[in-house]
């Protein structure tokens, strides 16, 4: 009698937690225009210097997410609408770092990844979370039943599908608590290919669980790279789009 098919073993993300790890790098750095999608307490955005857009279809902001930022844009509303309203198009807002945390299933990212590129300084940068589950309970699309502790739902696809579909992009995969981080650079604004084949890329991989897949097969895919080596490496794929802190303007008080 054969046994049942053995379940390849997930993997820890042993690195600095992805909170500090943005913590640091907003310390350090300030950017033109930053943008996040999926961020209802603000707690992400919060340190952030520069510019910033922020976008969630239900706000509860715990902390001062103001600042010392010389702009906040707030959009109340899903990704979709955001994009779809056009409106930094008609602002002629470039971005040049985003942090994409909305909804974890991985059509939503997917549609996130292509209008944020679109909207993209070549030389920026776009951030995925959630991609490196560590069990298979956080894997679930199921809305209605979801774990308690960390979700990623499926959104760990879009690693195998930018591989696939844009070998041109670079990924950088850090290995931050408690579910990853990935950087993606080498950004192509006009490039439409993950458009012209959405469809069909959900047809493939809608279906696909990651244990049939091979969870090894997934982690063997990419280099798990130490957030506390790149920050110290001085956040290489950062070089172009990072200003110094002092060209960005403070506000100031105008009364007494």
């Amino acid at each position: 009698m054969f046994g049942a098919k053995k379940v390849e073993a997930f993997r820890r993300n042993p690195g600095q937690r992805y909170i500090e790890f943005f913590d640091e790098l907003h310390q350090r750095m300030v950017f033109d225009w930053y943008m996040e999608i999926g961020c209802r307490a603000g707690r992400s955005f919060a340190p952030v210097r520069g510019k910033t857009i922020a976008v969630d279809p239900f706000f509860k902001a715990e902390v001062d997410v103001i600042g010392s930022k010389p702009q906040l844009l707030i959009f109340q509303q899903t990704s979709d609408d955001f994009f779809a309203s056009g409106m930094l198009e008609k602002m002629g807002i470039q971005i040049s770092f985003s942090f994409l945390d909305g909804m974890h299933l991985f059509e939503y990212l997917l549609r996130d990844f292509m209008n944020t590129e679109a909207l993209t300084n070549p030389e920026g940068v776009i951030a995925l979370h959630d991609c490196v589950p560590f069990n298979e309970k956080m894997l679930t699309r199921d809305l209605k039943n979801l774990p308690k502790g960390p979700w990623t739902g499926d959104v760990w696809k879009l690693i195998p599908i930018l591989r696939k579909y844009r070998p041109d992009l670079e990924l950088t995969v850090l290995n931050c608590r408690p579910t990853g981080l990935v950087f993606v650079s080498n950004l192509d604004p006009a490039n439409t290919v993950l458009r012209d084949n959405y469809e069909a890329i959900l047809a493939e991989w809608t279906s696909i669980d990651l244990v049939p897949y091979g969870v090894g097969r997934f982690y063997d895919a990419f280099e798990s790279v130490d957030a506390e080596a790149f920050a110290a490496a001085d956040y290489p794929i950062f070089s172009k789009i990072r200003q110094a802190p002092a060209t960005i303007r403070k506000p100031t008080k105008v009364t007494k």
